[in-house]
């Protein structure tokens, strides 16, 4: 495989995943995680905002953006999620999900251990935030492989052999809110 690799660790996760990637998409989003919490994101002059506010905020301008995600989303995440769920981001669950991935206009990748969380990608103080190691890259090869299997799970491609369809949720984007 073609392109190289930066190893990421700890706290540089936030900068790395969320303010240099999440945040500046301008096309497309896929993120896949386990775990989905609405996380603070801290913004220039103190006060923050939810991950779910700056999604909503990339939607509006035209990101589309898909999240794929195993587990509820915690009570916060959920309420502004139902409150006003934008065109631009859908949202499906799979109970075996586990991968945690960050695709930023098809051009850029996060592949690592974190979740969507603030102990996972958030900017929690030392004593407050998870060991995560990942990896950021621009190689082609490694995104374009991991879109495939993203798209496989997204598409329901995996669903048929999975064993668990019968306890699968309906998901978020469903009209059954």
């Amino acid at each position: 495989m073609q392109g190289s690799a930066q190893l990421i660790r700890n706290a540089d996760h936030f900068r790395r995943v969320v303010e240099d990637g999440i945040l500046r998409a301008k096309i497309s989003l896929d993120i896949s995680t386990a775990d989905f919490k609405a996380m603070i994101v801290p913004q220039p002059g103190g006060a923050g905002i939810s991950i779910v506010a700056a999604l909503r905020r990339l939607a509006n301008r035209g990101v589309e953006i898909r999240l794929l995600h195993a587990a509820t989303p915690s009570a916060a995440a959920l309420v502004e999620l139902r409150a006003s769920l934008p065109r631009n981001l859908t949202i499906r669950r799979c109970p075996r999900l586990h991968a945690k991935a960050v695709i930023i206009d098809s051009q850029a990748m996060y592949l690592g251990s974190a979740n969507l969380t603030g102990a996972g990608l958030g900017a929690k103080a030392e004593g407050r935030r998870n060991f995560e190691l990942g990896i950021w890259t621009e190689s082609a090869e490694l995104i374009e492989g991991v879109l495939e299997e993203f798209n496989a799970l997204w598409e329901g491609r995996r669903c048929d052999g999975c064993g668990r369809r019968d306890v699968c949720p309906v998901p978020l984007e469903e009209p059954a809110l």
